[in-house]
């Protein structure tokens, strides 16, 4: 059977108590997790390309960021954001307005899928708040990817909302590494702006007497902070529910060239984007990584401890070195199931199937709603390629396939 990603049970055990006591949160959890374990009996016709119930609504709402983190595909190195005009992007997003009245759709049409909020920056959006209340006043499970901008003056109304998950990018344990990895496009200092937004949001939980939302910082393994690992552990256990640390998701030359012609000749035009994903963030000793992601699940066992989600779930110098150099190995990960949960929205309002590779666009929501766009004949010829011809070149190096 294929490998899928899923949420680990040492972590669903640890944190049951409290999302269980918000059952209209549980019940869309539980139901995500199960269709992933159980996707062939879910999905019958997944060779023709249909799509079951809508389990989450990933809306990248704005391309805008305050930092140039070294590992992202939008702003970072090779990013395919560099050099966009700031004014455009912002002009072609989709209005809070036309978010809500997709929204509102949704719920009428019996769909009540998880709903995630990313960028760029999220909290950079105007209206983000009040789109993030009205989501949770629909029984829309949110969550949020933030580096944490803006977060500590809003962490009543995330905590009253409520958010069912707060999760922070953190890339160091200390304020000199952490801002050498992800710098701010004017300067700044962003490991005190996450600092002060944990700090606010357990606060407000207390205030409010609240278990919710699960904090969870994020760390991108890179060369950089590869021996840092149960460090940031550390010094963030007391501070967060869980620690989630991914392997950079990044692609050699080789293999994005590999996409252009498989991707081609499948849809019969080239993609762009997969080439801002670019990159050579080898760990210089995987022995050392190794050590470090063994230490780190070894010191999260212990019930009072937070949880570590490791994407992918490699711990062996040997897979971890195959990882890193060779583009092509996917660790059994052979099914692509996020296709056929997860929407994707663009800033912009293009709808994709793709989570992280969005070129292949279904239509956008400023003209059609998501119910209309979920099993189009654009949508399910894109799931139909996949399941029948395969997984894409890029496919092995993207959170929707290992972890999401």
């Amino acid at each position: 059977m294929p490998a899928r990603s899923h949420v680990s049970v040492g972590t669903i055990f640890k944190h049951f108590r409290r999302v269980a006591r918000h059952p209209w949160i549980a019940r869309r959890l539980a139901a995500l997790e199960t269709e992933k374990w159980l996707f062939p009996l879910f999905h019958p016709r997944a060779r023709e390309g249909e799509g079951g119930r809508l389990r989450q609504v990933s809306i990248r709402i704005t391309d805008l960021c305050n930092l140039r983190c070294h590992t992202c595909g939008q702003w970072g190195e090779s990013g395919y954001l560099r050099g966009k005009n700031l004014a455009d992007l912002k002009g072609q997003e989709v209005s809070p307005e036309r978010y809500r009245e997709i929204l509102a759709d949704l719920v009428r049409h019996g769909q009540r899928p998880m709903v995630y909020f990313w960028g760029g920056e999220p909290m950079l959006y105007d209206g983000l708040m009040e789109l993030m209340e009205e989501a949770a006043r629909l029984r829309l499970p949110v969550s949020i990817a933030t580096n944490g901008t803006r977060v500590a003056q809003l962490a009543p109304r995330l905590v009253a909302a409520p958010l069912f998950l707060v999760q922070v990018s953190i890339d160091g344990p200390t304020a000199e590494v952490h801002n050498r990895l992800r710098p701010g496009a004017g300067g700044g200092n962003n490991f005190a702006d996450l600092q002060a937004a944990l700090a606010a949001l357990q606060q407000a939980r207390r205030e409010q007497g609240r278990d919710l939302p699960l904090l969870a910082s994020l760390t991108v393994i890179s060369r950089d902070n590869a021996d840092l690992l149960v460090d940031i552990y550390e010094t963030f256990a007391p501070q967060v529910d869980l620690l989630v640390f991914y392997l950079s998701w990044w692609i050699d030359e080789e293999a994005a060239r590999a996409h252009d012609r498989d991707f081609t000749a499948r849809f019969g035009f080239p993609p762009k984007l997969h080439w801002g994903w670019l990159g050579s963030w080898r760990p210089e000793d995987y022995e050392a990584l190794s050590r470090e992601l063994t230490t780190l699940l070894d010191r999260s066992r212990p019930w009072h401890r937070p949880p570590v989600v490791l994407i992918p779930p490699l711990t062996r110098p040997e897979d971890l070195r195959r990882y890193f150099t060779d583009h092509g190995a996917r660790f059994g990960y052979d099914q692509c199931v996020s296709i056929f949960q997860v929407t994707e929205v663009d800033s912009n309002g293009d709808v994709s199937p793709c989570r992280d590779y969005h070129d292949y666009v279904v239509g956008n929501l400023k003209d059609h709603t998501l119910t209309e766009l979920w099993n189009s004949p654009a949508y399910r010829r894109f799931r139909r390629s996949l399941a029948r011809e395969g997984l894409m070149p890029v496919c092995s190096r993207c959170c929707g396939l290992m972890g999401y």
